[in-house]
């Protein structure tokens, strides 16, 4: 339990006494608590931060470099305390935490650390106007549960490294990770105000990094609605807004795959995280003729998925992260029975006597008006669509208002490439490609603007300025 932020280069407490909660999805129990963070402490922070601007940011490249290396390695000897805490705030089974949640947060540290020491921050000429990159100014970062300490380094080092200083809001729902970054700052000295963390609900925490006139920027990571809301509230100061949104991401087996490679797959990436992962292809799109195979395999597979404890060894699947998320699952499966989708196998709302646990579900028949179809549901839920040809096949994937992520399958890499290069989305998976943390992301239409991640992650914390010389 604490009722401290982090602000300042000190550990000082919130202007409230509020606790928030965090709680164990898989047992129900409370594992420690944050403030419930205030405007005021926002002020402070953005305050605090904007100090700090002008003499992080007048370090050479290299020095940011040499900081953000010690913040790698105090994250690094934590690492399984970092993977142990995540597993026990959103329930990912602590197999999957050390590589997702702990080592790749790492690993983007590790990136913008080297990243920063050779970019050009004198661009070069046009004609006689000398081109030059600079830090953007203060940003506040508001980041997601599923990903906690991910979701922050996207954020975090990039503009630690740009030359930004950072007012931290991560997810009230899992903020531990949070906490463990900035005593890892504290440790290593990093200047007072570089980066700044205040815990507490998207309102008032969140809205206050929106509105500040201290913050140049906002970088966002959540649903798309919450999305629009910062982007409105940011628009009186004319802020710099990034936002990273949801997801209804299609995957599309065409007739010439490998059947039972890729509906294996296909299942396996949507249960990802229980099905907690803004890019999970949640709609299966398969060839009509083709569906009472794909039917059988995905439930094969759906059933073969094991549930419960994150930390035992034989767990595939944890819970949804809270009970507000497990109603909404709920309702989403009732849906789909409602609207006629076809249950191949589970539905079953906590099957376990403790945790919000969902049973791995597959429905099939899936049309394009179904609420599965169109809503993100955020839990272990697969939509099978089928589809007459190509053309229709992407056709249906391109329909969705989002446009976070794909996948393409077929026995023709070429083909797969070709039918990628169709879809309108941010990034695109072919015959099962892995994710690559220096390339860039982020979305198309609802799924948002801008890119988080590699080379341009970091472009979108620089500002490009004209000097006209006169000789």
């Amino acid at each position: 339990m604490t009722h401290n932020i982090y602000v300042d280069g000190a550990w000082i407490p919130s202007g409230s006494t509020d606790l928030i909660e965090v709680i164990n999805p898989a047992t129900e129990e409370v594992i420690g608590s944050v403030p419930a963070g205030t405007a005021a402490d926002v002020a402070v922070a953005a305050a605090a931060a904007k100090r700090a601007f002008d003499g992080w940011a007048a370090l050479t490249p290299s020095e940011r470099g040499d900081w953000i290396d010690k913040l790698a390695d105090g994250l690094h000897a934590r690492r399984e305390e970092i993977a142990r805490t995540v597993s026990s705030e959103i329930g990912m089974p602590y197999s999957h935490s050390i590589e997702w949640q702990s080592d790749l947060p790492i690993r983007n540290f590790r990136f913008y650390e080297q990243h920063v020491r050779d970019y050009p921050y004198d661009a070069g000429y046009v004609k006689h106007s000398m081109v030059v990159k600079e830090p953007v100014g203060v940003v506040g970062c508001i980041t997601p549960w599923n990903y906690p300490l991910h979701q922050i380094a996207l954020k975090v080092a990039p503009a630690l490294a740009a030359g930004c200083t950072v007012v931290l809001k991560p997810s009230e729902v899992a903020p531990l990770t949070a906490y463990i970054l900035a005593e890892v700052c504290d440790q290593i000295g990093l200047p007072a105000g570089v980066f700044n963390l205040v815990a507490g609900h998207g309102v008032p925490v969140g809205e206050a990094i929106a509105t500040s006139p201290d913050i140049d920027m906002v970088s966002f990571t959540g649903s798309t609605a919450a999305g629009v809301r910062v982007s409105e509230l940011a628009a009186p100061t004319v802020k710099k807004v990034a936002l990273e949104l949801g997801g209804k991401s299609a995957n599309i087996i065409l007739d010439d795959a490998d059947l039972e490679e890729a509906v294996a797959a296909g299942v396996a990436n949507c249960y990802f995280n229980a099905g907690q992962t803004c890019t999970a292809l949640t709609r299966m799109l398969v060839p009509a003729s083709l569906l009472p195979q794909v039917e059988a395999i995905a439930k094969t597979a759906a059933e073969g998925f094991v549930y419960g404890d994150p930390f035992a060894d034989e767990t595939q699947l944890g819970p949804v992260v809270n009970s507000r998320q497990l109603d909404r699952v709920e309702e989403l499966i009732a849906k789909g029975v409602e609207e006629g989708a076809t249950l191949i196998t589970g539905g079953d709302v906590r099957p376990t006597d403790k945790g919000y646990f969902v049973e791995p579900t597959v429905f099939s028949g899936v049309t394009s008006d179904m609420t599965i179809n169109r809503i993100e549901i955020f839990g272990p839920v697969l939509s099978i669509v089928p589809y007459r040809d190509e053309d229709e096949a992407v056709a249906l994937a391109n329909e969705s208002e989002f446009g976070l992520a794909g996948g393409v399958w077929s026995g023709d890499e070429d083909r797969a490439v070709k039918v990628a290069r169709r879809l309108r989305t941010g990034q695109v998976s072919v015959n099962g490609g892995g994710f690559n943390n220096e390339a860039p992301f982020g979305g198309y239409k609802k799924s948002g603007v801008g890119r988080e991640a590699g080379a341009a992650g970091f472009e979108e914390y620089l500002e490009v300025k004209s000097i006209h010389r006169a000789s």
